[in-house]
């Protein structure tokens, strides 16, 4: 009887993505511990590769642009002679591109840490086997293993789509031609940045969403305003659902049927239809983790309903040893959350006592135009909730700043009834970075409104906003006044 040994590598600690999860293995390998990561794609993670890094980075080429196409607004006449499109692409991606190489080397040098390039499947709870790449079938086994996978672009179930070429996230971020016409399908944040970086350079673009605004995961009077400013710039198909794409000679068409969101909602089918033609469609309906790929069910790890991974309040899973955190347990699909959980799973890792993770102030950013973002609770939350709260809004114009910047936007705060800050939403120019001292109240403050009163601002810096926002006069989050105003 012929027997066979399959070739197994030990180690202490193992962890599948090299984004935020590379920060725990690090700590792992400075406490002397023999480390393994397995990373399919260039290292650095979605982050560095697919998303935040990327985008911004051509995102703040749109900024400058617009910028000076604004100019005539203030007396100045600027004119712009050539945009070498292809150029900010190319060295965007070449700096992403040497970063992630800089990683890799980092890893390829370490006496610490082994890394292994290749897909990751589970063959049962702390065992994974590498597909593809020069360690095409080692198995590797760990005394700790965290999965930090992260997610891709999801990619609706609409006719004609597998017949017709189309860009995700992913290869919009590399598009070195210019579209005439982008179609996007979606009404998210990647629809909004995106939909800026190529409508400001000059793109033609439509955008179809299912909800009745886009920004749905914003505060409603955020998301009404963006739609708006959206509207003015861009062709806006809120409240329709794609249903059939097909391409011919290079020509893509979608057809968008109204819909009506909500649970005993759907498309219409008695309403016409839009339809609408481009030479490029973008997909940007959302994520879907990556658990599929990793064969978790020879795990004892549990998904939900959407395939995220379960964890309890510490980051660790169902199976013994498995810890998971970012994109791939669903929480928040944030770079910062998962920096935020990996800085947790430390401490619960290699610490004395387990802490839960504290999502109670993870504030999120749109770097569109307008600028949107938020920390805590929506309104149209807490009104369903039937909790009591007032609210306040004060906007940019209002202030000397936001006078001298021709700034449009308001800042819109939720407290309960005895001051405690709720929420904060911003819409408007820096709003990433004026949020930023409402998430310091929340978090390291009293966590009420006099944290934001008593302190002193800058006069006259755009802060000040924030600062009357929290200031002036609260309605009631009940009253009929300011639900109609």
């Amino acid at each position: 009887m012929r027997v066979w040994y399959v070739y197994m590598d030990e180690f202490d600690f193992l962890v599948i993505g090299s984004g935020s999860g590379l920060d725990v293995a690090n700590v792992a390998a400075n406490q002397g511990q023999s480390v393994a990561v397995v990373e399919k794609g260039p290292l650095g993670g979605t982050c560095l590769n697919r998303g935040c890094i990327p985008s911004k980075l051509l995102l703040y080429h749109a900024d400058v642009l617009e910028t000076i196409e604004r100019a005539d607004e203030f007396h100045i006449d600027a004119d712009v002679n050539d945009v070498a499109f292809d150029e900010i692409v190319r060295d965007v991606n070449e700096e992403v591109e040497a970063d992630a190489e800089s990683i890799r080397r980092g890893l390829r040098s370490s006496s610490a840490h082994e890394l292994f390039e290749g897909e990751g499947r589970f063959v049962d709870e702390r065992t994974v086997e590498i597909s593809g790449g020069e360690d095409d079938g080692t198995r590797l086994r760990a005394d700790t293993v965290l999965i930090a996978a992260g997610t891709r672009p999801s990619v609706p179930d609409i006719d004609g789509l597998e017949e017709t070429n189309y860009l995700t996230s992913t290869q919009a971020l590399q598009l070195e031609s210019q579209p005439d016409h982008l179609i996007i399908v979606g009404g998210g944040y990647i629809a909004a940045e995106l939909g800026h970086f190529f409508g400001t350079f000059g793109t033609d673009v439509t955008i179809i969403g299912r909800r009745p605004n886009l920004l749905p995961e914003a505060d409603e009077e955020v998301a009404a305003a963006f739609t708006d400013r959206y509207a003015d710039r861009f062709t806006v198909h809120t409240g329709h659902a794609a249903t059939a794409v097909s391409e011919t000679n290079g020509t893509v068409t979608v057809e968008a049927q109204p819909y009506e969101y909500g649970p005993n909602g759907g498309i219409l089918e008695d309403e016409a239809p839009v339809t609408v033609s481009g030479d490029e469609l973008l997909i940007a309906a959302g994520r879907v983790p990556n658990t599929d790929t990793l064969n978790v069910g020879a795990t004892g790890v549990e998904t939900d309903a959407r395939g995220f991974i379960e964890t309890d309040e510490y980051l660790r899973t169902t199976a013994d040893g498995v810890w998971a955190l970012g994109d791939i347990v669903g929480e928040y699909l944030l770079k910062h959350s998962a920096n935020h959980e990996a800085r947790a799973a430390v401490r619960n890792i290699f610490g004395d006592e387990l802490q839960p993770v504290d999502y109670s102030a993870m504030p999120f950013a749109v770097f569109a135009s307008p600028e949107v973002a938020g920390v805590g609770a929506l309104e149209q939350d807490l009104r369903a909730a039937g909790r009591e709260y007032a609210t306040n809004t004060y906007r940019y114009e209002n202030t000397a700043r936001g006078d001298a910047m021709h700034a449009e936007g308001f800042v819109k705060v939720l407290v309960d009834l005895e001051g405690e800050i709720l929420g904060c939403h911003i819409i408007g120019p820096e709003a990433s970075s004026l949020v930023q001292e409402v998430v310091v109240a929340m978090t390291a403050g009293s966590g009420t409104v006099q944290d934001i009163r008593d302190a002193v601002h800058i006069h006259p810096a755009l802060p000040e906003v924030v600062q009357r926002a929290f200031s002036g006069r609260f309605t009631r989050g009940d009253d009929d006044d300011h639900h109609h105003r």
